[in-house]
């Protein structure tokens, strides 16, 4: 109907029905300034530290915390480790954090997670968080939060495993010497080989401990990105397909974390014994999703476009196993115990339950000379 009524006395009734069209998403209410509480600073104190004395471990260091003056200079060696893992996550919870205000959805500031014992929890963190007090009033408003932590850590860890691997040795293939195996997703195998130069499967390389930081920071991402429950992988899929759906691939998802455990056990393949910790985890989390304030409206555009590119992004980010462990073959063993008759010949990684070794899979190798002298 292209004619316009312009009659003071025309019907306006077609004119007056109220339509959500969902142009901006509004504040929900007027947020305060953002005040940062003693806790997030200890955690964050603490989350450093550990880092850095795990950092340390790898380059053989040990930390004398009784020595405060010998336990800082042994500390610095681990400052190439954990600047750049705490900066992959710092920028993966102030993405969420920032984007999460500009929506006037209120959330805490970043929580960081710091891990006991560095020298078996060989990262020395296991993460961070933040926490929303509102709920999202649009799908939206939803993705955006959700989607834009991966997005900001992933940028700092490609840049980190870039520079890390400009700084690594690269040796000829040699699987007898053993070591911690990391599992090369199709990014990581495709930036090592640009960067490298050669295939990465086909070497042993020595990464520097940057370079090591920014595959954590990858499968950090790989992990968040799990369509499943309220893990951003699963604020992603409820946005972009809704509810109904995100309850399927979140329950499929679930069931995957204990099938990557069991199905190559039982063929005799590697696996990674820590998908049956997800598998518990999740279950405890939740499989559902909290609805938005507004369930209906789709993203569309360049919102819908950055939603798959985020699904993509986890597709090229995920390993079905991120680390396993290769023993030493008996005569390289026998000869580290013959050289150093008072070490046992192993090092702490030896005693971490990674998973069966896959001595066939030379994968790309984070050696016993990183983990001890580099």
């Amino acid at each position: 109907m292209d004619e316009i009524i312009t009659h003071k006395d025309a019907p306006t009734v077609l004119t007056e029905i109220p339509r959500y069209t969902a142009p901006a998403d509004p504040a929900a209410r007027a947020l305060g300034r953002p005040r940062i509480p003693p806790l997030n600073l200890l955690l964050l104190f603490l989350t450093f530290l550990t880092t850095t004395t795990a950092g340390a471990y790898m380059n053989g260091e040990e930390v004398p915390f009784l020595h405060p003056f010998l336990a800082i200079a042994a500390l610095r060696s681990g400052l190439t480790f954990s600047i750049p893992l705490m900066m992959i996550l710092f920028a993966h919870e102030m993405g969420h954090y920032l984007t999460a205000r500009r929506h006037g959805v209120e959330a805490t500031l970043p929580y960081f997670i710091p891990a006991p014992l560095p020298s078996i929890f060989f990262i020395g963190t296991f993460g961070a968080f933040i926490r929303m007090k509102s709920a999202p009033r649009t799908r939206r408003s939803m993705f955006e939060i959700g989607a834009a932590g991966p997005w900001a850590g992933f940028a700092v860890a490609l840049l980190a495993v870039i520079l890390g691997l400009k700084l690594s040795k690269v040796t000829p293939l040699d699987t007898s010497a053993g070591g911690l195996n990391l599992g090369n997703s199709i990014l990581f195998w495709g930036v090592s080989r640009v960067v490298l130069g050669v295939d990465p499967n086909a070497v042993n390389v020595d990464l520097h401990p940057m370079a090591f930081a920014g595959w954590v920071g990858l499968f950090i991402t790989a992990l968040n990105l799990l369509p499943v429950g309220q893990l951003d992988g699963g604020h992603v899929v409820y946005s972009l397909l809704g509810e109904r759906v995100h309850r399927t691939v979140s329950r499929l998802c679930w069931a995957a974390t204990a099938l990557m455990v069991v199905v190559p056990y039982a063929l005799g393949y590697a696996f990674w014994a820590g998908w049956l910790i997800w598998f518990v985890l999740v279950f405890f989390l939740g499989l559902g999703h909290p609805s938005t304030i507004d369930t209906h409206t789709p993203l569309t555009g360049t919102r819908r476009i950055m939603a798959w590119a985020t699904i993509a992004l986890f597709i090229v980010t995920f390993s079905p196993v991120p680390i396993s462990f290769v023993s030493p073959s008996p005569s390289q063993q026998q000869q580290q115990e013959q050289l150093d008759p008072q070490s046992p010949g192993i090092n702490v990684m030896d005693r971490m339950p990674l998973g069966r070794p896959d001595f066939d899979k030379p994968d790309f190798k984070l050696s016993r000379a990183l983990i001890l002298h580099a």
